[in-house]
């Protein structure tokens, strides 16, 4: 996980996990429509998913 996508997880959730794939994207954003404390622990947990 790089410092960038840290930040971009922080600052704008869905942004960071358009590399994951579009379920991920769509999971972060309504994460981030009901809060956006929410979809940034679901970027970050996403982005720190080494699978």
């Amino acid at each position: 996980m790089s410092f960038w996508r840290v930040l971009l997880a922080i600052l704008f959730p869905p942004l960071s996990v358009i590399g994951k794939g579009c379920g991920s994207i769509l999971i972060v954003l309504l994460l981030t429509l009901c809060g956006w404390v929410p979809g940034v622990i679901g970027a970050l947990v996403i982005l720190n998913n080494t699978n």
